[in-house]
């Protein structure tokens, strides 16, 4: 990886700089904000929801300014909800054993398997040795995206990106020699199309995420306060159907917007084929371990996809189809195949099977684990004291005492984006959920459409290298000018939220849960 620019590095250290005072003040300026909550008399709630009131905004204040790391704050929040006699233990650290929990652990465990045996790799190479991408650079551009988004609605935005750096590295690495042998060197962290490729390998890595409810954290963020605050359960297939469509859209708009701001001067990458074709010969041939992975991998996709097509044939009401569900919910699903890597062998006379606990325990982001269930116990006890309630009908008030839904999804989405490119999508999610569900309800409005529209917004952070980890893995390579960076997110969000994620969730969501 080349060494960062001059203009990289000044922008590295005034970020460190902000980081460092953002942190100071929200380490010192939280509590005091608390504290002031804490004391002020406050009409309309109970003494249990006024001190949940002050926790909740020194929990949030925390996620957004990190003086601690944001899973630490996570647990901060029960444990001063217990301290405060705002609830009982047991209900405080319940949450932290949601079923949704098990979905992430099992679809953690799956990826890792994946990573471990070079299926992610096999699938990219393989979708880049097509013959309809050849060496155009157009296509291998759209390749790239593809293969990013397909990969990363499985696999975490962050591998995937790390997986497919060194790919495309190469590939432009064959464009320099190209042009080399012709006479004319160029500068690759000056060089549009490189430029180009960076940021389509950031933003498809984190447009795949909307595809599956384990695509990327906030998705099952949002399903679980559905499911915990307003009773709702929205299974695997029915966001696949909304997640396949955002997907498609928020890809084409990327891909439309990039190759037009950042065309190539070439009309064939001379090498490329060859790049491609060396690294899945290099892969070998298909051992025991990656047709187990891919096995148990189809096995969690069948039974999540199950009940939407057993709805289907045999209707929603149909005997058949509820006690599948009852049997084999979206984490038993995951759980199954997670399971089955510990199980089938690779090499049974040796004992060796298709993943270690050692691998498997690498995989799992624990820190994530617990932010989820720190974001669900916060909702659970906004809920159960009242203050969610008494949040939403604030919101409504000020809002004039009545909301359209497209109203409502517009601003809760805009803030979901706005928090994601400053702060942690995972923390902004679990900071506008329960606010969003409750302001809905209290507005007599179903809560489906905000937090469908919350969760998508959230993975649209592309202004700047903070915004995700895809982003900040890309910037690190020196090709990317910080500006072209923000001009292009400004771009691509703009249209995302106004032509894709709105009018999906207000139209499209609604009519798919039938509300």
């Amino acid at each position: 990886m080349r060494k960062l620019s001059r203009e990289a590095l000044d922008i590295k250290r005034s970020e460190q700089s902000f980081d460092r005072k953002r942190k100071t003040v929200g380490l010192f300026g939280a509590p005091l904000v608390a504290m002031l909550v804490f004391f002020t008399p406050i009409d309309g709630i109970t003494v249990e929801a006024h001190k949940l009131l002050a926790i909740t905004i020194l929990v949030s204040l925390w996620w957004i300014t990190e003086p601690v790391p944001i899973p630490v704050t996570s647990l901060i929040g029960p444990v001063l909800a217990v301290m405060t006699g705002v609830v009982k233990e047991v209900d405080a650290f319940a949450a932290f054993a949601n079923p949704m929990i098990f979905l992430f652990m099992g679809g953690f465990i799956l990826a890792k398997a994946m990573m471990i045996h070079g299926l992610d790799k096999r699938f990219s190479y393989w979708l880049l040795s097509m013959s309809w991408v050849g060496s155009n650079p157009r296509r291998i551009f759209l390749a790239i995206g593809l293969a990013a988004a397909l990969c990363s609605g499985w696999v975490s935005n962050t591998a995937t990106a790390a997986m497919m750096l060194p790919i495309c590295l190469g590939l432009l690495s064959a464009i320099k020699d190209m042009m080399a042998a012709n006479g004319k060197d160029i500068d690759l962290s000056d060089y549009k199309y490189a430029t180009g490729l960076m940021l389509m390998t950031a933003y498809a890595s984190s447009i795949g995420g909307v595809l599956t409810p384990i695509g990327t954290p906030p998705n099952l963020i949002m399903l679980g306060f559905l499911d915990q605050m307003a009773n709702i359960h929205i299974s695997f297939f029915q966001w696949m159907l909304w997640g396949t469509i955002a997907m498609v859209v928020y890809f084409v708009i990327a891909y439309v917007v990039l190759i037009r701001l950042f065309p190539s001067d070439v009309d064939k990458i001379d090498g490329a084929e060859e790049f491609i074709a060396q690294r899945l010969k290099e892969l070998g041939s298909w051992t025991r371990a990656q047709k187990n992975t891919l096995f148990c991998f189809l096995v969690a996709v069948i039974l999540w996809v199950a009940p939407g097509v057993l709805s289907i044939v045999l209707g929603t009401t149909s005997p058949v189809l509820n006690m599948y569900n009852q049997l084999f919910p979206e984490a038993i699903a995951a759980m199954a195949g997670a399971l089955l890597l510990f199980i089938i062998p690779v090499n049974f006379s040796e004992r060796k099977f298709t993943i270690k606990w050692e691998e498997a325990k690498d995989g799992i982001e624990w820190g994530t684990l617990v932010l989820f269930g720190g974001g669900l116990a916060m909702g659970s006890m906004m809920y159960k004291t009242g203050l969610s309630a008494w949040i939403g009908d604030l919101l409504i008030r000020s809002l004039g005492g009545s909301i359209s839904q497209i109203t409502m999804v517009a601003v809760f989405s805009l803030l979901a984006l706005l928090l994601s490119e400053l702060t942690s999508h995972t923390a902004s999610t679990n900071m506008l959920g329960p606010l969003a569900i409750t302001a809905a309800i209290s507005a007599g409005l179903s809560p489906v459409p905000v937090a469908v529209g919350i969760a998508l917004a959230s993975s649209l952070g592309f202004m700047l290298p903070v915004s995700t980890p895809p982003n900040a893995i890309v910037y690190a390579t020196g090709y990317i000018p910080i500006t072209k960076m923000i001009h292009t997110g400004i771009i691509i969000d703009v249209i995302g939220i106004a032509c894709v994620t709105i009018p999906l969730v207000v139209y499209f969501v609604t009519w798919v849960v039938g509300v």
